[in-house]
């Protein structure tokens, strides 16, 4: 099985790929750790894009991430896609607890090294303009494959939900 996870950043993608990943036992790789060098430092494009071509290859995996200029290469080989598309306000007041009152769970490798928490306002223009900027994209990407079953996840008890139909295939 192979399921793309993306959607508004602050809406538990990454949280829920890692549980999802230890109840099904597929692997997990979060994109920012390809895109990302240490310390927030971005990656060369083509070297990422190369390394997305080589985790989509394989026969099993749940990929966690946005890259919207690469949905393509995961939706194509995805058999299920998630799309969180929950409350704009609730992914910032997600984004603003993270940062200042959470402590990450530690097994959660999901960055490179120095790649701390940070809210930036591109972060809060990208959430914010999430939903319209793709909304055409994830249209497009349906009709062109057709068989990739797209979940669209809009709150905590439908991702619950979701969790269930997931572990019990």
């Amino acid at each position: 099985m192979r399921i793309m996870i993306f959607g508004l950043p602050g809406s538990g993608k990454t949280t829920f790929s890692f549980k999802l990943s230890r109840k099904v036992n597929l692997p997990l790789y979060h994109l920012d750790r390809y895109f990302y060098l240490a310390n927030w430092q971005e990656r060369n494009y083509d070297e990422f894009l190369r390394m997305q071509r080589e985790l989509v290859a394989k026969d099993k995996w749940i990929i966690d991430g946005n890259c919207s200029k690469s949905f393509h290469i995961r939706y194509q080989r995805a058999d299920i896609a998630i799309y969180f598309c929950y409350p704009r306000f609730l992914a910032l007041l997600r984004i603003i607890k993270r940062k200042f009152f959470s402590k990450k769970d530690n097994h959660i490798d999901d960055r490179a090294e120095g790649c701390d928490e940070t809210i930036q306002w591109s972060l809060i223009k990208y959430l914010w303009h999430y939903k319209s900027r793709f909304k055409e994209k994830i249209k497009q990407l349906q009709s062109a494959y057709p068989k990739v079953q797209l979940y669209v996840v809009h709150n905590d008890k439908g991702l619950e939900k979701l969790m269930n139909i997931l572990t019990q295939k």
